[in-house]
This record gives C-alpha cells, structure tokens and sequence, in this order.
C-alpha cells in the first residue's frame, strides 16, 4: 500500500459526515489541531488505492475493523475500488469515566490512556473477548509489565485445544505478541498479537489485545501502578465547542450481526433508553435544543461517528 494523504473535516456535523461518506468530494481540509473538551482527533477521509482494502487502511491509522466498516456502509471490505472515498473514523468522544490512567471501553472496541496533566489522552483500537469469553468490567491496575512474555496457555483453552503446548516461548508463534501489560486481575492483561487482523474485533479469550506498532508504544508510556477502568459503553455523549454529540457503536450482537452481513437489523432497546437518560441529563438548559430525529437516526446507524444533536432553534427577527 502507496503512502498517501489523509485529510481532516475539521465540523463534525452530522449532515456533512454522512454526506461526505457517500459523495466523496467534500471540502477536504489537511489535519487541524487536537481537539479539547470532551472529544479528541478529528475525522479524516483517504482514496483508496485499488490495491487496498479496509483492513490496511484500518491498520495503517490505527483503527479496529467493526469500527472501519461501521463507517463505511456499502463499501466492499475486501475490495473498496481505486478512487473510491473512504472515511477514518478517527473523532472520538471520550468515554464516560475517570479521565485517569487506562479506560478499557469494550463495546467500542478501544482503549484510552490519560497520562500526567498536561498531556493529550491517546487512544487505540483492541481485539476484545468473543462470546462466552468475556473480559469483567471494573477498576484494576497495571501490575507489572514484560517484554516477550511467554504464554501459559490456560486449561479453559487446552481443553478446546489439546496440542496447544503448557508454555509457548516468545516468537513469532506466541499469541501474546512482543510486549504484555498485565492486569490485577489474574490471567487477564493487555498484549500485542501475532494475528493483527483481530483487532478491533470479538475474537480473544478475555485477554485485550493491540496491533504490535501500538502494544510498542503503550508499553512505553504506561507505567506499573496505573489505575485501569474496565467498562462498555456504545453509546457515548460529549459536548464539543458549546454543541452535544453523540458517538453510537454496535452493541456486541450488532457487531456480529454487521462483520457476517455488513448490515444492522437488530436493536436493542435497553442501551437506547439509558442513552436517551444521559442524552437528556447532559443537554440540561439545552434540552430544547436536542433533535431527536439525529439522535434516532445515530441510534440506528450506529456509524461510530460523532453526531452532532444540538441544532439552534433561535428564530429570525421580523
């Protein structure tokens, strides 16, 4: 894959995003600033090469799979096209927690980090537990950390997989990858992986797990002793420059759902209603200000992409 040109939309705004997704030739502007508040990054799009597919560019900018063809509905994974625009959903709202240490947001499929003040949160795509192997939720902390981390794989799995060895050295066969963060939390850490295509994806046993390029650099700015927070949430609300945005993910089943048929049909009901409380809760003296046509509309399309769901219903004097 060409090294190429990304560009960012520097509003976020629902009408232009889902334009810009479809027509291609928005009014495409280079990377602006980090943003503040609740959101950080911006979204971008690139053209893709004829030789490209989703899983490149995802990688190539550090996005997980479910959330590239969340964003990119109607575009073949596989084979997207030459020339055709694809969009990086690369706008994050900030998940509703701790702003401090790790925060493991399992339904969107990502990790951020909060380091010292003063410093830009950062934020990778993860490879998360399939069904029936779920990580737990809740507060843990970074315990130790080890390069080239051997793997002891656990009965759970050998029974599933008999000639799985008792320890696997590290190498280019270990699942663990170069580099391990391990939780408080027996037999749960985060790592990198020998198989980069699961990121972004339901596909491990519990465990959290990057692209190598990424596991390098966490591993770095992480040190023992930081807090970690365990959560899900695929329905996130954030304010962004005076405006309420609301960032929906498929739920686990939908994400599924969306990898096997590249569509959403399913809804689910509960993630709905809470959002709705938070979403009203947040806009406070802006209620009248929410239309509720987007926040339905980002409920159902669950794009991943920030939405914004304020609009300005002052009216124009006589």
């Amino acid at each position: 894959m060409r090294q190429r040109t990304a560009f960012t939309i520097t509003g976020v705004m629902a009408a232009v995003l889902m334009w810009a997704a479809t027509a291609g030739a928005a009014s495409l502007e280079p990377e602006g600033e980090a943003r503040s508040g609740d959101m950080i990054g911006a979204l971008r799009h690139v053209v893709a090469d004829h030789e490209d597919t989703l899983l490149d560019l995802a990688r190539a900018n550090s996005l997980g799979y479910v959330e590239m063809i969340a964003a990119n509905r109607g575009i073949d994974p596989w084979v997207p096209g030459e020339s055709t625009t694809v969009v990086l959903p690369t706008a994050h709202i900030l998940p509703e927690a701790e702003r401090q240490g790790l925060v493991v947001n399992l339904a969107e499929h990502r990790l951020y980090y909060f380091g010292p003040p003063g410093t830009e949160p950062v934020t990778f795509p993860l490879g998360v537990g399939r069904e029936g192997w779920s990580t737990p939720l809740g507060s843990t902390e970074i315990v130790r950390k080890k390069e080239r981390p051997t793997w002891f794989p656990p009965e759970s799995i050998r029974a599933k997989k008999p000639d799985l060895p008792k320890v696997v050295p590290p190498g280019p066969h270990n699942p663990l990858g170069s580099h391990a963060l391990y939780f408080g939390w027996p037999t749960y850490l985060i790592h990198g992986t020998n198989r980069p295509w699961g990121i972004g994806r339901r596909v491990s046993h519990g465990c959290i797990r990057l692209y190598p390029e990424d596991i390098a650099r966490l591993y770095e700015i992480v040190p023992v002793g930081t807090p970690v927070q365990v959560i899900s949430q695929a329905i996130k609300i954030g304010w962004y420059d005076g405006e309420l945005y609301v960032e929906a993910h498929p739920e686990a089943g939908q994400a599924d759902e969306l990898e096997s048929t590249g569509k959403i049909e399913s809804a689910d009901a509960h993630s709905r209603a809470d959002a709705l409380y938070r979403i009203t809760s947040l806009a406070g003296a802006d209620r009248d200000r929410l239309d509720w046509h987007l926040i339905r509309k980002a409920f159902e399309e669950r794009s991943g992409i920030p939405v914004q769901v304020t609009v300005d219903r002052t009216e124009p004097s006589a």
